[in-house]
């Protein structure tokens, strides 16, 4: 792994997911904390540089339209424990799941929008769960 995957691994870690973390908190009244598999990442700056973008962003606008109402911020309260991001590299790999308060996002980051799950399957896994 190069400097430049390091750099940006550290900036998500200390900065970007801490950030999202909160903003997750003012959504639902809930901090829920994401896991990485940081492992899959390796040598992938591309996927590295969208991984919040395809990933945190849209979850969070998943989040905002379930959370519309007190027994929306609940339902995700009282469901959802982790959030568990791992990087894939092809298409064909993607996994969305959301099961006994995790949910897991397998994108192929790199491959930019057509690697990601929308904020609308995102949402329709959670609502199915909750």
């Amino acid at each position: 792994m190069g400097l430049a995957e390091r750099r940006k691994m550290k900036e998500l870690q200390e900065n970007v997911l801490p950030g999202r973390v909160k903003e997750i908190a003012e959504i639902c009244g809930a901090e829920i904390p994401y896991e990485v598999d940081w492992d899959s990442f390796n040598d992938d700056l591309q996927a590295l540089n969208f991984m919040d973008n395809l990933s945190c962003h849209r979850l969070n606008m998943a989040l905002r339209v379930i959370c519309m109402d007190d027994m929306g911020k609940e339902a995700v309260r009282d469901s959802l424990k982790l959030i568990r991001l791992r990087n894939v590299k092809s298409q064909s790999d993607k996994k969305l799941s959301f099961s006994a308060g995790v949910l897991e996002m397998q994108c192929a980051y790199a491959l930019l929008t057509e690697g990601m799950h929308s904020d609308g399957e995102i949402r329709q896994v959670l609502m199915k769960g909750l």
